[in-house]
């Protein structure tokens, strides 16, 4: 085991650094260049006993430090740090060993350094420098590669080649390899899961568990439950962003220095316990894991799930990373040099792009985390990134480094490789007219490649398909579906569109044929058989669905760190009540602890509170005093608090918050999961694979209309064309998608060009129709739908 004392500078390899740097930065063709040849050299990277470390620091250029004042800060355990556990304290021996400066980069060669690895524990290290004044200021890493105690903490040297290098799916990578890089082309469906809420342990071991078990009881041919079925029939899953998010906004943070001397520190460790749907990114900390996510502490879970994904019995699954490269949260102010930013905007800070060690950095960080073996990466809010053109007065989007993400090149067991790419971008959004104006084209018309998708209309931002009219109120992006469609991701049910349904004011004009209760109307609308149908069969490009909503399991904004906004965020997500709490489900005694400890016993005295809290944010333009106030002169007494205040109004919000996101865990709805609804789209996702021809857009000879007259009903007619070069044959669908029964018709007979003569039959039928219809005459009512299909 090395300690501190064993540790030494390299002088020799530290010159040479700094002589690779120095000639980098004379002889790349553009500053660009450069600073991607810098990037790579960027963070801690062991090599055998050598540790190389780079870090990009122009605020000590701003701030005028001497070179002989910067050092690299080394820390210790002097006794066993757990990474499993909740709380601990633990001293660490402190080393500063001098750096060398070359222009705004700092870099040492360091012998002796421990790096951890699945079994041990390395040294953790961050830049230091002394001010004139004596006092110390810390330089934390945002290239780390390990970050056991979250972005705000000192990194872990980590020794990702033994990582990357030891993973359980070398074969699948190496199958892949060839004398060019090869190129992943789109999935054919997509499983979107928050890993949080996904399994019980909330973890990503817990998660590649989960796959791991149900790969072996297919190999077995064992029989599957419904909660099994949930997983099967996908061939790509989509995590929600795995990075570092933001820290607790007031505290406790995670790692708290105490009993400071030149050569030891005192640590009060806790394990990061945040809660968040994962775009609140610090952007620092990127090319690591989120700790949170992390049963062990060790960033190999990630690898590990990779590798289940890629050797699951019934063939491969791919993963797809979703990355966070278009906005920072303001807590990124703490972790990164001001350099890093170019301005606030509506969800904290916007980055620099058109700064080229910027830039540069941000392609290596995600180079780096795709390089854990993903085979896609979706892109976050892509109409987000965008620059300040002095000359034309406004702000234009950077579709130049759109393309140079894709154009990214990966390395995984030797394989080189370019990821599938998917973009969510709605430009112009947020202008006010967006869901008019946008075309979401715009990343898939700008780039090189034919195969980059964009999230369409259906699938972007706001979708309520449980308002009467949403159906016919969307004909016109329909339409635009079956003739652009073949690039686009689509499905009605993601993170973002489920969220939205639940802040619909129930008043509106609700499909109430959908179920009996709100609840019952909630889930089915984004877990819906006629829905999935016309998403599967009828609709061109790649269908998505959202594990939350396919379980029927509960979602929402979850994000605990708030404390300035945190209870006007709880006041904006109040009406979620209605839509996804009832009596009964409050009054379990595993729901909504924390609330209740603070006196609301039962779910009428939450709602009585959050009646009043989203008016009194709203009058008082969020003063909390003034709200507490208010509260506390409600007659008859509200529940709750014996008095309210600012305080007591912020606990209430991180209860909120806290039981929301053990609410939404998918473990809790398995045991309510229908087995033949879940069977039914089981069935209906290995129709969608053994036709991977459906992604295509709609031919001269395809059909796609709505019945006439409507008459109160919405129904959907489709007929697709396989095309002859592939054996031809036909496929029809017709979807009841919402409002009154249908007289009785024999689906056949309708007016659809090319359907007539013989030879059709029946290859799906939604689960309320019975098992013993096979053809003819049928009352279709709301969600119903049957997929025909002849000569394929």
């Amino acid at each position: 085991m090395k300690d501190l004392a064993d540790i030494r500078r390299d002088e020799a390899e530290t010159e040479a650094m700094a002589e690779a740097l120095r000639a980098c930065l004379m002889e790349a063709p553009t500053a660009f260049d450069a600073s991607c040849d810098i990037a790579r050299m960027l963070g801690a990277h062991p090599e055998g006993a050598l540790t190389r470390f780079a870090f990009w620091t122009p605020e000590l250029l701003d701030a005028r430090v001497p070179e002989g004042d910067i050092f690299l800060e080394l820390l210790d355990p002097m006794e066993p740090v757990a990474l499993t556990r909740a709380r601990q304290r633990a001293r660490f021996r402190r080393l500063y060993v001098p750096m060398l400066r070359v222009e705004d980069l700092c870099v040492a060669a360091i012998d002796g350094v421990r790096a951890g690895t699945r079994e041990q524990l390395g040294h953790f290290y961050a830049m230091a420098w002394v001010d004139r004044d004596g006092r110390w200021h810390r330089i934390l890493d945002p290239m780390a590669a390990s970050l056991p105690f979250g972005p705000m903490a000192p990194a872990e040297v980590y020794d990702t080649s033994e990582m990357l290098g030891n993973r359980a799916d070398r074969d699948y990578w190496r199958a892949l390899a060839g004398e060019v890089p090869h190129k992943f082309g789109p999935a054919t469906n997509i499983l979107q899961i928050h890993v949080p809420t996904a399994t019980a342990g909330g973890t990503l071991a817990s998660l590649a568990r989960e796959f791991d078990r149900l790969s072996e009881r297919l190999r077995r041919d064992l029989p599957l439950e419904p909660a099994d079925e949930l997983l099967v029939g996908y061939d790509a899953v989509q995590l929600l962003p795995v990075e570092p998010t933001t820290v607790y906004e007031t505290g406790p943070d995670f790692w708290t220095e105490s009993n400071q001397g030149p050569d030891e520190v005192t640590v009060e460790l806790l394990h990061p316990d945040t809660t968040n749907w994962g775009y609140d990114v610090v952007i620092a900390g990127m090319a690591a894991v989120n700790p949170a996510l992390l049963e062990t502490g060790r960033p190999d879970e990630l690898v590990d799930l990779a590798a289940s994904l890629h050797n699951f019995s019934a063939g491969p699954i791919r993963l797809i990373l979703d990355v966070v490269f278009g906005h920072a949260d303001n807590q990124g102010l703490r972790a990164l040099n001001a350099h890093f930013f170019a301005g606030p905007n509506m969800y904290g800070q916007n980055l620099d792009y058109r700064n080229p060690r910027v830039r540069a950095i941000l392609l290596e960080m995600q180079r780096r985390k795709v390089n854990f073996g993903a085979d896609g990466v979706r892109v976050d809010g892509a109409q987000d990134f965008r620059y300040w053109d002095p000359a034309a007065e406004e702000m234009l989007h950077d579709d130049d480094y759109l393309q140079q993400m894709s154009d990214v090149e990966q390395e995984v067991a030797g394989t080189r490789y370019r990821p599938w790419f998917v973009f969510e971008d709605g430009r112009p959004w947020p202008q006010e007219d967006w869901e008019l104006a946008s075309d979401y084209r715009a990343v898939i018309e700008a780039q090189q490649d034919d195969d980059v998708f964009q999230w369409g209309p259906l699938t972007f931002a706001h979708n309520t398909p449980f308002l009467y009219g949403f159906w016919l109120s969307k004909y016109w992006r329909i339409k635009e579906m079956l003739l652009h469609g073949a690039n686009w991701i689509s499905g009605t049910a993601n993170h973002d569109t489920l969220r939205r349904g639940t802040q619909v004011n129930p008043k509106l004009n609700i499909n109430t044929r959908l179920g009996e209760t709100q609840m019952e109307i909630l889930e089915k609308a984004y877990d819906n058989p006629a829905v999935s149908l016309l998403t599967y069969v009828a609709f061109p490009g790649v269908p998505m669905d959202f594990l939350n909503a396919t379980a029927r399991a509960n979602w929402g904004f979850i994000r605990n760190q708030d404390d300035r906004y945190g209870v006007k965020v709880v006041a904006e997500e109040a009406i979620s009540l209605k839509w996804q709490v009832d009596e009964y489900s409050y009054s379990r005694p595993n729901f909504f602890r924390r609330l209740k400890e603070l006196g609301f016993a039962t779910r009428a005295e939450l709602a009585r509170f959050l009646e009043f809290l989203p008016a009194l944010v709203e009058v008082t333009e969020y003063d909390l005093d003034e709200i507490a106030r208010q509260l506390d002169s409600v007659e008859p007494p509200l529940a709750g608090p014996e008095h309210y205040t600012p305080r007591m109004l912020k606990d209430i919000a991180r209860a909120w918050m806290d039981d929301m996101h053990d609410y939404c865990n998918v473990s809790q709805a398995l045991s309510q999961l229908d087995p033949g609804h879940v069977g039914f789209m089981r069935s209906l996702r290995a129709f969608r694979r053994a036709n991977p021809w459906l992604r295509g857009n709609y031919s001269p000879v395809d059909h796609f209309d709505y019945l006439q007259p409507i008459r109160g009903r919405t129904v959907f007619v489709a007929l697709r064309h396989r095309p002859e070069a592939l054996g031809g044959g036909q496929v029809f669908c017709v979807t009841h998608m919402e409002g009154g029964e249908t007289e009785e018709v024999d689906p056949l007979t309708l007016p659809v060009p090319g359907i007539e003569g013989f030879g059709w039959q029946l290859a799906l039928r939604s689960p309320t129709i019975g098992s013993d219809y096979i053809g003819g005459p049928i009352t279709l009512r709301d969600s119903m739908g049957l997929v025909f299909t002849r000569g394929l």
